[in-house]
């Protein structure tokens, strides 16, 4: 259960990235870096997608930190078609693990949603470019990461993609595209279109499943 939810503070390339921290009620086993949507089209750390991850997240014991890209909010600087916002979030790792070294020990998801699955991945891929350490879980929902592709990226076997099957804003056929240049599974929820309107619960449950089977970190 959410217990509480705190401001924090992080630097990025263009200045400061203002953010969220959802904790539970005991000391966290772990973190998530939940990703929001296109920050042009309204969205936000408070998208109802974005929130339902943090919450399936702080469930199982993880503190949940949900920034707001540059130029949305209080974050300083401007929309960079995900370049600076992932250079911005490699700096916001770096940060986090200096912050709440405990939360930073643990397991570590990372998420997006949308406009955050570019960041995302790109981010997973700088990560493990650089030799730093890597989430034990990425998940990729409404998967975007080819409209905003900046660098080669390659992504985990056990990446959790889910996709809705009647998305209007990023096709099932592009999704998968994706997921097949990679073979990658595809979680497809029948009927959903890209905000999982009247679905959130069925995503919730996905969440848990894959945070279930979730037991400390990649070898």
């Amino acid at each position: 259960m959410l217990l509480r939810t705190q401001k924090a503070t992080f630097q990025g390339a263009a200045g400061a990235i203002d953010c969220v921290l959802d904790l539970p009620g005991d000391a966290p086993s772990g973190w998530a870096l939940v990703l929001h949507p296109h920050p042009l089209h309204g969205g936000a750390r408070d998208n109802k997608i974005v929130t339902t991850v943090a919450r399936a997240c702080v469930q199982h014991g993880l503190a949940a930190l949900r920034p707001d890209f540059r130029g949305v909010g209080a974050s300083e600087g401007s929309f960079d078609r995900a370049e600076g916002e992932t250079t911005d979030m490699r700096m916001l790792v770096e940060q986090f693990a200096q912050a709440h070294a405990q939360a930073a020990g643990g397991r570590w998801v990372l998420a997006g949603f949308s406009f955050g699955t570019a960041v995302a991945a790109q981010l997973y891929a700088e990560l493990a470019d650089r030799g730093m350490p890597l989430p034990d879980r990425l998940i990729l929902i409404g998967c975007a990461v080819e409209r905003f592709r900046f660098r080669p990226v390659e992504v985990p076997g056990d990446t959790l993609l889910v996709h809705g099957e009647l998305d209007e804003v990023v096709p099932l056929a592009e999704a998968m595209d994706f997921a097949r240049a990679r073979q990658l599974p595809v979680t497809v929820v029948p009927d959903a279109g890209h905000f999982f309107h009247g679905k959130l619960l069925i995503l919730r449950d996905i969440m848990e499943s894959s945070l279930n089977s979730l037991a400390g970190g990649r070898a």
